[in-house]
């Protein structure tokens, strides 16, 4: 039975995590998963998250993204920077499924909305959906039919705010470090006045690098990086971090958010390989940072941010951890194996670099 991170008595950083310690901390949020394994060469899905508000089109929520490598094919990127509002629900999945995947989630966002159902207007509106996307052809054949409708309509079936990490939905190809990736996530709360908030990351792993953890070369020490030589090929392949919370920002804040998501990225051995799409969305279940709404709003001030990109980068950090310790040796593709961080070996090279010395 695969643990997560802290269940080895470890922890990332200084700041307290939530009762789940995943991005469903933050109240409202669900997230839905479908995985698909077929024959032997179909090895993905679809993950979905729903910040909780039953009519998103109409209360945009703020949000920001920022990119830390631009290699991908990403959807409803400009759309948020240009407006700061995230209108739809979120989904991660495959390089090859973007366009089916966003045309699933505006068809739901449609069916749900009841102001975008007047189709007698000259102009009809369409909804913006961010679509983050890993190429997980090492273990699955994206070329062929993956991801569609029907695992969309799966995955919204599925959300709930207690769901399962590692190689399941948009983790379920994903590779790092050389091991098996997948999906992790973290949460961190944060204690202002009287105010208590809370950020939560997920992320989507499917990079290269030299593990790192806590600050021990533990993909060195295992003598197992993509870096073993100069002419050996570095594991691109992409990331995406999504980061949720109740705090009153506005998009301007929340992109700073963003931008330290790559810090925890950082942390754990990730320098956003060249062919690496490396993103990171925010945004704030809470609408009073709402910008360009034509009501006055209240957001945190910004001295108040550091202790909320200090949680953002010990979250995404944990995250990345917990999707390699939660995720499952896999065979794909052309019969390819994938073996799983062996988790015993790496907390005992943790303990013993945490020994004191005399």
């Amino acid at each position: 039975m695969k643990q997560r991170f802290r269940q080895y008595g470890l922890s990332v950083g200084l700041l307290p995590t939530g009762p789940k310690n995943t991005i469903a901390d933050v109240a409202g949020l669900r997230l839905g998963h479908c995985t698909k394994i077929a024959g032997d060469d179909i090895r993905t899905g679809v993950t979905v998250i729903d910040p909780g508000l039953p009519n998103l089109f109409d209360l945009k929520l703020p949000a920001a993204v920022a990119v830390g490598n631009g290699y991908g094919k990403v959807t409803g990127v400009t759309q948020i920077q240009e407006l700061g509002v995230i209108e739809a629900p979120i989904a991660l999945t495959n390089t090859m499924a973007v366009g089916p995947v966003m045309r699933a989630l505006a068809d739901q966002v449609v069916t749900n909305t009841p102001s975008l159902q007047k189709t007698q207007e000259p102009i009809l509106n369409g909804p913006n959906v961010f679509v983050g996307e890993v190429n997980d052809s090492r273990l699955n054949n994206f070329y062929q039919d993956g991801v569609g409708q029907d695992e969309v309509k799966r995955a919204l079936a599925s959300l709930s705010p207690d769901f399962e990490l590692g190689s399941v939905g948009a983790g379920t190809g994903g590779r790092a470090f050389s091991w098996k990736g997948g999906l992790g996530s973290a949460s961190r709360m944060i204690q202002l006045g009287k105010k208590t908030y809370t950020v939560g990351t997920l992320a989507q792993t499917n990079f290269g690098g030299s593990l790192t953890i806590l600050g021990v070369p533990v993909g060195k020490l295992l003598g197992k990086t993509d870096f073993d030589t100069l002419l050996s090929p570095a594991g691109d392949g992409s990331g995406n971090i999504i980061i949720a919370t109740d705090a009153p920002l506005s998009s301007r804040q929340l992109e700073r958010l963003a931008r330290r998501a790559f810090l925890g990225l950082a942390r754990t051995g990730s320098v956003l390989n060249h062919s690496s799409g490396d993103y990171s969305l925010a945004f704030s279940t809470n609408r009073a940072g709402l910008e360009g709404s034509g009501n006055p709003g209240y957001c945190l001030p910004d001295a108040d941010l550091s202790i909320f990109f200090l949680a953002v980068v010990e979250s995404v950090e944990e995250s990345v951890y917990d999707a390699l310790f939660l995720a499952e040796t896999m065979t794909g593709r052309n019969g390819f194996t994938l073996p799983s961080l062996p988790a015993d070996e790496a907390v005992s090279l943790l303990r013993k670099r945490m020994e004191p010395r005399e």
